[in-house]
């Protein structure tokens, strides 16, 4: 069945696709040029694939989603339907990774639970510039308006909440609950880890987010100030649909999946599309994943940030990745070759 729908998947017409811009360049390679993709287990990189494909509304993700849910032998699904093409501006790809982090709470505060977890504010316009992190933390805006989820016991648990946008808070009567962001104050992400090599505090191979975690809790006044370098601020929702078993929601408000998906650069990546990554650096990674998640850190056409899972042991092996490599994006054919200069011919 696979083999008889290529030729009319073939005929859609890609009318919403542009010509490459003059700073960004596509090149097309042959699945042969991926390191390891024979090796790989294409089957996982399917099913992370079915979680989102319905989503996709243009008429040849659509098809291909279609094939998809056939049950097709999958390392041969992706090569038959798709080309392989490196997507890149000149700057080097980088590799960070993210978690789904658990932090103690409660739904009252009181005691150890004084850290609340908002709601956004329904007068904050949508992708608005509003009040800087600082603002927030320490005027009256966000007082006695019942906008709290919860409460936590400690803010630098609640910071690195807010940078991998979803998590879990365990209650004292060891009940769950499940919050994903939504939305921001609208200002650009600023890195506290930047900011500590940049004073000389540490260098650059040598932070991580425990060790920015441990700094933050030695240096109480210095740390919250730190902290307040990062104006941006995340505000959540409350998650009461998603089951036990199946991971956070991404940007495309399905779960994502641990070791196979990607936030990404949707200005360059489309959400939903195979991204193979190639990350170099201390335990390489050959896999192909899938792009089902943004952040306000990942910028650029070879930035990807990996979902490792939910807890503690997730979050260390996140929080201490930061690796070059190469990152190729799986794209319909048609719409591979129009991407070139020229676009198809």
């Amino acid at each position: 069945m696979i083999f008889r729908l290529i030729a009319a998947l073939n005929i859609w017409l890609i009318a919403t696709i542009g010509a490459a811009s003059d700073d960004i360049a596509h090149k097309i390679l042959s699945f042969k040029d991926l390191e390891s993709w024979e090796s790989d287990d294409h089957d996982q990189a399917l099913s992370a694939f079915l979680m989102t494909c319905k989503d996709l509304k243009d008429p040849d993700w659509q098809s291909i989603c279609a094939l998809a849910q056939q049950s097709p032998d999958a390392k041969q699904f992706f090569e038959l339907l798709f080309k392989p093409v490196v997507i890149g501006d000149g700057i080097e790809a980088l590799f960070t990774g993210y978690f789904e982090p658990e932090l103690n709470g409660s739904l009252s505060p009181g005691g150890k639970y004084k850290y609340p977890i908002y709601r956004k504010p329904p007068e904050i316009p949508y992708e608005s510039l509003w009040l800087t992190r600082r603002e927030i933390e320490t005027g009256p805006v966000m007082k006695g308006r019942g906008l709290e989820i919860a409460w936590v016991d400690d803010p630098v648990e609640l910071f690195f909440l807010q940078i991998q946008g979803s998590g879990r808070i365990r209650l004292p009567n060891g009940r769950m609950i499940r919050v994903g962001y939504g939305g921001s104050n609208g200002h650009n992400y600023q890195s506290i880890g930047t900011e500590l090599v940049r004073r000389g505090i540490y260098d650059v191979h040598q932070v991580s987010a425990e060790v920015i975690k441990n700094w933050v809790r030695r240096n109480p006044i210095e740390g919250q100030e730190l902290l307040y370098h990062n104006p941006t601020y995340v505000f959540f929702r409350k998650l009461t649909k998603i089951p036990a078993d199946k991971g956070p929601y991404g940007a495309m408000n399905r779960s994502v999946t641990a070791g196979r998906t990607v936030a990404v650069d949707p200005k360059y990546v489309p959400l939903g599309a195979p991204v193979w990554v190639e990350k170099d650096g201390k335990n390489p990674i050959r896999r192909l994943t899938i792009a089902q998640d943004t952040g306000s850190a990942i910028k650029g056409p070879q930035r990807a940030d990996i979902f490792f899972g939910t807890g503690d042991t997730a979050g260390r092996a996140a929080g201490q990745l930061r690796d070059p490599g190469r990152m190729v994006v799986l794209l319909p054919i048609q719409r591979a070759y129009a991407m070139l200069p020229g676009g198809l011919q």
